[in-house]
């Protein structure tokens, strides 16, 4: 118990409040379950934060790229590999409950999957769609230093 305490005490004190100034924490056990939650909340924050850094492109999907399962998931990962994007996080919310909520949180965007380029959120599966519709997507891989595998076969075709 004292760990627990401890472990709460520094938290709040690293400030896991932060975002939450007017919180106030009821006295008793149940503040420091309550300290207990938050700080687990901050943390998967941060966690999520550190993940959309990692790599130029993040997906949070349901499943694998190798075997979505979602027809939405699956369009995501079809959209990338058209473009040649084979390097990236992919990470599969349905094999933990706290990351499936923890991104939606992160991003403010209640749906799966969720697409992240140079650490931004840049939305779900219908919002690549348009992007590779419109040529956004292309440009936007090119900011990253990644050139799009269809641009380079429609130079190949002329």
């Amino acid at each position: 118990m004292n760990n627990l305490i401890r472990a709460s005490v520094r938290c709040l004190r690293a400030g896991s409040t932060a975002g939450y100034p007017s919180m106030r924490l009821p006295a008793g056990p149940v503040s420091f379950t309550a300290a207990r939650l938050l700080c687990a909340a901050t943390d998967m924050q941060q966690t999520l934060g550190e993940m959309v850094k990692k790599d130029k492109v993040v997906v949070f999907i349901k499943g694998t790229p190798a075997q979505p399962m979602c027809g939405f998931s699956n369009a995501v990962v079809q959209i990338l590999r058209m473009h040649g994007v084979d390097d990236y996080a992919a990470y599969n919310v349905l094999d933990d409950q706290d990351l499936r909520q923890g991104i939606k949180e992160f991003s403010n965007w209640p749906t799966i999957p969720q697409v992240y380029l140079n650490s931004e959120f840049v939305g779900g599966c219908d919002i690549l769609l348009q992007m590779h519709q419109s040529g956004d997507l292309v440009e936007e891989l090119n900011k990253m230093g990644i050139r799009s595998a269809l641009v380079e076969a429609e130079k190949e075709s002329k």
